[in-house]
């Protein structure tokens, strides 16, 4: 198999941009009479019987010349020379294929008439029949080494016709083993040249498959190539060992990441002490945790933060990194990608400022707003319009209740006052002050704990969570249900479980609950009230307790969320 091929830059793992891939065994094989024309295969073919005929000649001139003075031997050579003159000048192009099996049987009778002119001393050319014989019993037709021992009967059979004399004058070596021995080289030359045959057809379509087969890898190679080139995120393979085995065009622009695959020490490729660190921008990444160690390590991880860089010009990348086996004689290894976030962790970053700075600005004015309408309210003579005020002022909560959320959303922690709590009561206050919620969408409140369940908690703030959850199961249940809160001890702490039979969630949804102003596709249409603000503040909170929540929905079935308070 010739491959020729343009080779592209080094460190694109030798690519290659032009190739073009020719067969050339058959063609070879091919070459030897493939190329020939019928009459030159004819006289290829007649070439080893004329030749030795021609050393037959010089042979006899040698040392028998008085052979010549034999008519019927000199009948028998120029019987010989006709022959090679038919092969020459017989058009075989426009005759049958198989014609040509004349040419071979008038070699075994011109043959066995030498011979038997020759008398006993030319009884050695007997062998010569061997060419003739082969000739016909390599052919694909099976009748042909028929024919060949045909051939041999008739160069026994012929010449002593000819002079009106027994066949083999009565020898029974060349009447009967003669026959037999070029039988055996017939069958035997048959089954050669049809073995060779089939695995010449078999290796010539194994080429033609390794040369498809290798010009798809070829093309995947090229665009393989095209992609790496492509892309804006840096590819980094690396083997079992973390040592490099391929990057690509923007691994290696990028400094901060062509440094990371520079080999560290005798440790491997990493980057040096300190130019990774961790999510919080000053806890240098060990050399256990270099994205290259838990990759040769056969750890697969998926947008870990890390930032690179000297302080002050630190870049954040979303590092991932996934496996592959040994395939194909090669070892396995695994594959780094590195996508620069610096500038989407900036805009976070920049808006939940904003949202903080914002939320902090309407505080203080909605503070003073409820201070001033509730000294309205207390004032007498406002009868006529204290509808009206309440309404302001139970907006006015709402509006500074969704800052406080947004606050907390922004700086992702809140103030927590513990203190020893029944965990069991605040459920019942909530489902009460929610059972009016709770009727008009047609829903049923249930409530399973065990009394009391005391905790040391923030009454106010797992109040907040209560009831956050307990208003997104009736939000997200129109069409009536029941909505159950269980709650219990065990092990891990305080459970609380709030399900309901509402709209549910797909498993895409669920993975987005918690994050900031998330809302469900469904909502949206059904123009169901909310920021997306509840679950995530709810997360914040427990988490502050040092607990965990959880979601769990099936669409069209319900949703249940559980978070748990760990143990006093």
């Amino acid at each position: 198999m010739v491959i020729q091929e343009q080779q592209g830059t080094a460190g694109d793992a030798g690519l290659a941009r032009k190739t073009t891939v020719q067969p050339v065994v058959s063609n070879r094989l091919d070459g030897l009479f493939g190329g020939l024309s019928a009459r030159m295969r004819v006289v290829a073919a007649q070439s080893p019987v004329t030749l030795a005929m021609a050393l037959v000649i010089v042979a006899t001139a040698v040392f028998s010349p008085e052979t010549f003075s034999n008519s019927l031997f000199v009948a028998a050579l120029v019987f010989h020379l006709a022959i090679a003159a038919f092969c020459v000048t017989m058009p075989w192009g426009r005759v049958p294929a198989t014609a040509f099996a004349v040419i071979p049987l008038m070699d075994c009778i011109a043959i066995g008439l030498t011979r038997q002119a020759g008398g006993p001393t030319f009884s050695v050319l007997s062998v010569m029949l061997v060419f003739p014989v082969i000739w016909l019993s390599a052919q694909v037709r099976p009748y042909m080494p028929a024919l060949a021992i045909g051939g041999t009967i008739l160069s026994i059979v012929a010449p002593a016709a000819l002079q009106g004399a027994p066949p083999a004058g009565g020898s029974m070596i060349r009447t009967l083993i003669l026959p037999l021995v070029m039988s055996v080289i017939a069958v035997t030359a048959h089954v050669v040249a049809t073995t060779i045959r089939r695995q010449r057809i078999t290796l010539v379509e194994n080429e033609h498959e390794m040369a498809r087969t290798l010009g798809e890898s070829v093309r995947r190679q090229n665009l393989l190539d095209a992609v790496l080139k492509a892309v804006g995120v840096g590819v980094w393979v690396v083997d079992r060992r973390g040592n490099t085995v391929l990057t690509n065009r923007a691994m290696r622009a990028d400094p901060v990441l062509a440094a990371v695959t520079q080999p560290v020490g005798g440790s491997g490729p990493g980057g040096g002490p300190g130019l990774l660190v961790s999510a919080d921008r000053s806890t240098p990444v060990t050399d256990s945790r270099l994205p290259a160690a838990r990759a040769a390590a056969g750890e697969a991880f998926t947008d870990e933060l890390y930032w690179a860089g000297p302080a002050g010009r630190q870049r954040a990348y979303s590092v991932s990194s996934q496996s592959f086996p040994p395939a194909g004689g090669q070892e396995g290894g695994a594959v780094i990608t590195f996508v620069d976030v610096t500038s989407l962790i900036s805009a976070l970053a920049a808006k939940d400022n904003f949202v903080a700075t914002v939320s902090h600005e309407l505080r203080t004015p909605l503070t003073s707003i409820l201070g001033y309408l509730e000294l309205v309210l207390d004032e007498p003579g406002h009868e006529e319009i204290q509808e009206e005020l309440l309404v302001v002022r139970r907006n006015a909560e709402h509006l500074l209740s969704l800052v406080n959320d947004l606050i907390a959303v922004a700086s992702e922690r809140v103030d927590l006052s513990l203190e020893e709590t029944d965990l069991a009561r605040l459920l019942a206050v909530e489902i009460n002050a929610a059972l009016p919620a709770a009727a008009s969408n047609g829903l049923q409140l249930a409530l399973d704990a065990g009394q009391p369940l005391p905790g040391r908690m923030d009454p106010k703030r797992i109040s907040q969570v209560i009831q956050s959850l307990l208003s997104n199961a009736i939000k997200y249940s129109p069409d009536g249900g029941l909505v159950t809160v269980r709650a219990y001890r065990n092990g891990q702490g305080l459970v609380c479980t709030i399900t309901d039979t509402g709209l549910g969630m797909t498993e895409e949804e669920q993975e987005q609950a918690f994050t900031k102003f998330f809302r469900s596709a469904r909502s949206r249409e059904t123009a169901i009230p909310g920021a997306g603000l509840g679950l995530i503040v709810s997360k914040t909170i427990v988490e502050g307790h040092g607990g965990s929540i959880s979601l769990d929905s099936e669409p069209g079935v319900g949703t249940s969320v559980t978070f748990i308070l760990p143990p006093s």
